[in-house]
């Protein structure tokens, strides 16, 4: 039998017990739910005071709000495909047709958290994918650091392709006014050279012989899912999701929705009482808002001109890899979505190939802090959660090993195609 390892929701904070008040409550926040809470109250206070005009606040909102349908949609969406053990097979399968060959693995590994990554997200492949890889590694005796550090890595360099991969995607694409098959024809050879990049670095740091542990390992039996009927259901759901993305001419939002009420009301019928309130991933919608409300403000105080004069407006090569550079490198000291919302502020409208540098710098570059990008948090969060220790000198240091050079491909590929 294949066991659910997706956990709770990916945002929600758990449903309150039959005792919980609103004392028990408040003590049971993580503090990415005090962040998120912290940024939109500060956002709100700038337009209560003035110090954000009621234009520019009224325009980002405007802008967010599909944003917010999606990621609310499709998270919940890939939760309760979670929870209908398609990852669990998926992943049982990999193991088996690895055939206890570590190279074999390792390939198969990559190849399975760049799509899960590239079709429904990087924070899926943090928040579901993570344990679920880390329980397999257990069950069958995988090393758990190298399935880890291939996760939460490739949650990052593969989020490139498609607008679903990121949500720093779906800013730039609606920016530069590519649809998704418009943004997958530029970004598709960035898009392999950061895998590539990462696969490398992912082998000669975590996967050789020596950093993996023992050289062969035993495969799982075949994958048994409690429903099969869900789980098919699920799986058309998100293939389909995937097709209408690509080749219909609609917008993201509907697409996310459509799958996820699909989802739903087969939940409905068949799981009821999975269907709870913590699936909706609250922080997440709590926390863009406010970012967006705060990153404007602190544009119109001085950023602006800082990073006008840090980012320049070459859109040349050199110009390319100056702005990912200053977008890896903020992304890291502060996170890489409001990384990308300032950079983004400051590069001429007519600059795509610069912008598009600046959104590899965000999504290839923040891989060097805990901090750098939500998915990485989310994972340290279930890597803690399942008891798999990740030392911190060696994440640091292979992380910068990473983000240089997989930028420096990605934006070389850039440059190739542009």
């Amino acid at each position: 039998m294949v066991r659910d390892f997706s956990g709770s929701g990916s945002g929600g904070s758990g449903d309150d017990g039959p005792g919980d008040g609103p004392g028990g409550f408040v003590r049971r926040l993580h503090p990415l739910d005090w962040l998120a809470g912290g940024l939109l109250a500060l956002g709100l206070l700038a337009v209560a005071t003035g110090l954000l005009p009621s234009g520019p606040a009224a325009e980002e909102m405007r802008r967010v709000g599909p944003l917010v349908v999606f990621l609310g949609t499709v998270i919940v969406m890939a939760e309760l495909t979670g929870r209908a053990q398609v990852f669990d097979v998926v992943s049982a399968w990999v193991a088996r047709a690895g055939r206890g060959r570590y190279p074999l693995l390792f390939g198969l590994c990559v190849l399975f958290a760049s799509l899960t990554t590239i079709t429904l997200n990087l924070d899926t492949t943090a928040v579901l994918l993570t344990p679920v890889m880390l329980a397999l590694a257990a069950r069958v005796g995988i090393a758990a650091v190298p399935l880890a550090m291939t996760t939460v890595w490739l949650a990052n360099t593969a989020s490139l392709l498609l607008p679903v991969s990121n949500l720093t995607n779906l800013l730039a694409a609606d920016r530069v006014a590519l649809s998704p098959s418009g943004l997958a024809a530029v970004m598709w050879l960035p898009q392999l050279a950061s895998i590539a990049m990462t696969a490398v670095c992912l082998w000669v740091f975590y996967w050789r012989r020596g950093r993996r542990g023992a050289d062969r390992y035993s495969p799982p039996g075949p994958p048994v899912a409690e429903d099969p009927v869900l789980l098919r259901i699920c799986s058309v759901a998100c293939a389909g999701f995937l097709l209408a993305i690509l080749v219909a001419d609609v917008p993201l939002w509907s697409a996310s929705l459509t799958a996820m009420v699909v989802v739903v009301v087969a939940f409905a019928v068949r799981r009821r009482q999975e269907l709870r309130l913590s699936l909706v991933p609250w922080r997440l919608l709590v926390l863009v808002p406010g970012m967006f409300l705060v990153v404007e403000t602190v544009n119109a105080h001085g950023l602006h001109e800082l990073l006008e004069s840090a980012l320049g407006s070459d859109n040349g090569f050199l110009g390319m890899l100056r702005s990912a550079a200053v977008g890896a490198g903020l992304s890291n000291v502060l996170n890489n979505l409001p990384a990308y919302l300032a950079g983004e502020a400051v590069i001429p409208v007519g600059n795509h190939e610069q912008l598009l540098a600046l959104l590899i710098g965000v999504n290839v570059g923040p891989l060097v802090t805990p901090w750098a990008s939500l998915a990485t948090l989310l994972w340290f969060e279930r890597c803690r959660w399942h008891g798999t220790r990740i030392d911190m000198g060696r994440f640091l240091i292979t992380g910068l090993v990473l983000s240089v050079t997989g930028t420096l491909a990605a934006v070389s590929a850039l440059a190739l195609v542009s």
